[in-house]
């Protein structure tokens, strides 16, 4: 009898057992796995090189430009890298590959326009032509990028200028004026040309202050798509000659939130947390 009772326990304890392991299994198999974002990554390219032309003539070509391993979308990817059409690999060997080829074919086309007057050169010189993409920040998906080009092929200076562009990570695309404001651009530009000398920069008085406007040779300030933002400010950025002289360097023109105020989308307020 004991023997018997002993059977039936036994067997009571592996039924259990296998009753749980089947409910256990059929909980694991209608468990579904969340899958978790990519962690925003970020690389870049650096090609540079050199070539004497003559003795008296180098030419120098430098180009940083930033490579996103998480960003799959291309249409994001195309206006990320507006400046050069030729991209169809964002890999960071497809991007390296293009700037080599942009290095030779600068270095091409600087001896072939220049082959005429090489020899008129009696001093020494460095030409170059100098691009980069610089990440300035990447906050509630909003990714700032400023991208910089200069040269110098002879004359009395070399030139350069500034790109700033903000992309929405969020909704995959490049931001537009309209993404964070409705005031009227004729507005945004009384904004511009009251604002201009906000900022460190341009000629001073004898004072020692800021006179950006003696150096204006536009009529109005246009609000132009080379923007970008934080926490304070709206900010325009322009280039030598886009707006005054160049001699007055480039020129940054800051609007607050304040002066904003009303006009601000709520989708771009609640993100920034703007009050």
């Amino acid at each position: 009898m004991k023997n018997t009772i002993a059977v039936v326990a036994l067997f009571s304890v592996f039924a259990v057992s296998s009753c749980n392991k089947k409910k256990s299994d059929h909980l694991a198999a209608n468990v579904t796995e969340v899958a978790q974002p990519e962690k925003f990554t970020l690389d870049s390219v650096v090609v540079k090189d050199s070539v004497m032309l003559t003795d008296s003539l180098k030419i120098k070509f430098s180009a940083q430009m930033l490579v996103f391993p998480t960003i799959k979308d291309k249409k994001l990817l195309d206006s990320i890298y507006y400046t050069s059409k030729d991209v169809r690999d964002f890999s960071k060997e497809g991007i390296k590959k293009l700037n080599e080829k942009e290095k030779n074919d600068y270095f091409i086309s600087v001896k072939k326009d220049s082959k005429d007057w090489l020899p008129d050169i009696r001093y020494y010189q460095e030409w170059y032509s100098d691009t980069s993409m610089k990440m300035v920040s990447n906050v509630n998906d909003y990714m700032h990028i400023e991208y910089f080009w200069g040269s110098y092929e002879g004359g009395a200076h070399d030139n350069y200028g500034f790109a700033e562009r903000v992309f929405d990570l969020k909704n995959k695309k490049k931001l537009q004026l309209d993404d964070i404001t409705s005031m009227p651009k004729n507005k945004l530009e009384e904004l511009l040309k009251n604002n201009i000398n906000k900022q460190p920069g341009g000629t001073t008085d004898e004072n020692g202050t800021v006179d950006n406007s003696d150096m204006l040779i536009v009529d109005k300030i246009p609000a132009t798509g080379n923007f970008y933002f934080d926490q304070k400010n709206l900010y325009f950025h322009y280039s030598p000659y886009e707006i005054t002289a160049f001699a007055a360097g480039d020129l940054l023109i800051p609007i607050s939130w304040e002066e904003l105020k009303g006009t601000l989308k709520p989708e771009f307020m609640e993100r920034m947390k703007i009050k």
